[in-house]
């Protein structure tokens, strides 16, 4: 059974990147470079190395994040967004071409994945069995993966750890 592996409280973070929103899994399903989550990353990937790897006001964490953004949509068509991006301190100088996502300071449950578990339905396990025996809702209807030095990419995801941020408030 998956369990948090530690419950934060995060401030506002602001996000740089691109973004996403139809159903991803049209042309291909799960963790593959064809579907359209895997262009979205190609694409913000090809942006960022033309960058120097370096987007202005990024902060010092040195981690990329995806986030999933449900919408009226999600449910009833599969449609939702997807958004790429980096940590930014400001957005004053970033390039016209990024979008900017900020999500708002909250108390974060976080999950810690670990080889195969990444490509697995964490998901559902999160959504459908943690979350309703918890202490806790959801709070906003998004969750985030968090990318360090730990996740070592798709061709090598058994080596690899990801952190899903999920946001969360008590049950009243």
């Amino acid at each position: 059974m998956m369990e948090p592996t530690r419950i934060i409280e995060r401030p506002r973070l602001w996000l740089a990147g691109f973004d996403f929103f139809g159903d991803p899994f049209a042309f291909s399903d799960g963790w593959s470079m064809d579907n359209e989550i895997g262009r979205l990353w190609q694409r913000f990937m090809t942006f960022f190395a033309a960058h120097d790897n370096h987007i202005p006001g990024m902060t010092g964490e040195q981690a990329m994040v995806e986030v999933h953004v449900e919408h009226p949509e999600t449910r009833s068509k599969g449609l939702f967004e997807v958004f790429v991006g980096v940590p930014v301190e400001a957005c004053d100088a970033l390039p016209v071409e990024l979008v900017v996502k900020v999500l708002p300071p909250v108390q974060y449950a976080i999950f810690t994945l670990r080889g195969e578990a990444i490509t697995g339905d964490w998901g559902r396990d999160i959504y459908q069995e943690w979350l309703p025996r918890s202490a806790y809702r959801e709070a906003y209807p998004f969750s985030f993966q968090y990318y360090d030095e730990r996740f070592k990419g798709l061709e090598r995801v058994e080596e690899s750890v990801l952190d899903v941020y999920v946001p969360v408030a008590p049950r009243e």
